[in-house]
């Protein structure tokens, strides 16, 4: 079994989840890509929105109907990948350089669903880089704000958001705590984003050697 194999799985449970009607989120990279595949092949009756000019022209090239988000205020259901996610449903995404957008539309929604193979379920999440998202014209003075939080940041060579910014990856943060991380990088002038998620995901598909499983945030008491 296949790491791109336990992707695809857990993207087509989450398709269960999707109804006639529904205005859906799509999220961006491998696992999400396969969630839009899945989608143009059974062609619900659905309008999307896409976290990334990425995903909507897969999704406008599959037929699927794509809305702009600038003019949404509410999502029935999102449904994305993540680079880590842990028993408590705190999530690290970004590594596709969408996070900023994919927050603001997971915000949007009635319910969030992240959708991963094995490899992505962590005991605590520190492992991956934790993308931020920066203006241009505060780079430099972001990058030195940033050394201070994490023992390396690296620019993300070659790469402009959608939004025109450009990120900046920390490494090395695993023995922070995520909350304070998050409150600290978001405090920094000129960061317009990050890739911790603390509460916007709902619920987690994982699939891993062909077993799926699913982690709801309500059966955690949060």
């Amino acid at each position: 079994m296949t790491t791109d194999t336990d992707k695809r799985a857990a993207a087509a449970a989450a398709v269960e989840m999707v109804r006639d009607g529904m205005l859906v989120g799509l999220g961006t990279g491998s696992t999400a890509a396969h969630l839009i595949a899945l989608l143009v092949d059974r062609r619900p009756a659905i309008e999307v929105v896409a976290t990334s000019e990425a995903s909507a022209r897969a999704a406008r090239e599959g037929g699927l109907v794509v809305r702009d988000f600038a003019g949404i205020s509410r999502v029935d259901l999102t449904i994305d990948g993540a680079d880590e996610i842990d028993s408590m449903l705190v999530a690290v995404k970004g590594a596709g350089g969408a996070m900023l957008r994919e927050k603001v539309v997971a915000a949007a929604s009635d319910r969030m669903v992240v959708i991963a193979d094995g490899s992505k379920r962590v005991d605590r999440v520190g492992a991956a880089k934790l993308p931020v998202e920066v203006l241009p014209f505060a780079e430099r003075f972001v990058a030195r704000a940033l050394a201070g939080l994490f023992e390396r940041v690296e620019k993300r060579e070659g790469v402009e958001t959608d939004n025109g910014n450009v990120i900046l990856d920390g490494h090395g943060w695993r023995d922070a705590d995520p909350q304070r991380m998050a409150a600290a990088v978001a405090s920094i002038p000129g960061v317009v984003g990050h890739g911790l998620f603390l509460s916007e995901v709902d619920a987690a598909i994982i699939a891993e050697d062909g077993v799926v499983t699913r982690l709801e945030r309500r059966a955690l008491g949060r």
